[in-house]
């Protein structure tokens, strides 16, 4: 009997293009960002700037437990830890909006949008940081120039969070609509309403239909 491939199924993909990091001010709750901490101007994104990025894994310092009963030296789990993670940036002639969001001490949250933007893909890991070290890197080679960023994790990250739903958008007020011709602009059958008079329980209105 024939085994079937269980990698004919995947959809593989490059994570450049696809993948996304953000620099977040504040979320409320890292296992459950919301769309509005994703999007400006809560979050900035890092993406197209970073040239190399290392670390943003969590692991765990396994315990040894050897026993009299065998030779093998089995183990369990330990305590989890975050390895050490760096972004590296290519450096902008002419602005330092990355500079001055990442400065030495800053805290915050990196977002990594590891599939890219789908709402409701468990793939967001958000990982709470401080900036450690800044450093432009200098070289005489022919390569543009860039800094490097040490962030060290400060408390445990979220690892596949769920991308959170988009916002759906209303069309704004004078924009054409096809199912609705007309929308945006004043129509023979709209009311005029005026408030002339309230009170505690009730208020006194007058509508004035379109000659």
């Amino acid at each position: 009997m024939s085994l079937k491939s269980t990698t004919s199924a995947q959809t593989r993909f490059l994570r450049r293009g696809i993948s996304k990091i953000l620099w977040l001010k504040q979320v409320n709750d890292p296992k459950w960002p919301t769309r509005t901490e994703i999007n400006e101007p809560n979050a900035f994104d890092l993406t197209r700037s970073v040239s190399d990025i290392e670390g943003w894994a969590l692991e765990n310092d396994p315990i040894e437990t050897p026993d009299m009963g065998s030779t093998f030296n089995s183990s369990i789990p330990g305590n989890d830890k975050a390895d050490k993670s760096s972004l590296t940036f290519y450096e902008d002639r002419h602005s330092d909006a990355i500079e001055q969001h990442l400065s030495k001490g800053a805290k915050g949250w990196i977002v990594l949008l590891r599939k890219g933007d789908i709402p409701g893909s468990r793939s967001l890991d958000v990982f709470p940081v401080q900036v450690a070290t800044r450093a432009a890197t200098y070289s005489t080679g022919n390569e543009a120039a860039k800094f490097k960023v040490d962030f060290t994790v400060v408390d445990e990250p979220s690892l596949d969070a769920v991308v959170p739903k988009a916002f759906h958008t209303l069309p704004k007020p004078g924009e054409e609509c096809d199912d609705e011709p007309g929308h945006g602009h004043r129509r023979d059958h709209d009311v005029d309403v005026t408030v002339v008079r309230t009170t505690a329980t009730a208020a006194t209105v007058h509508e004035h239909d379109e000659d």
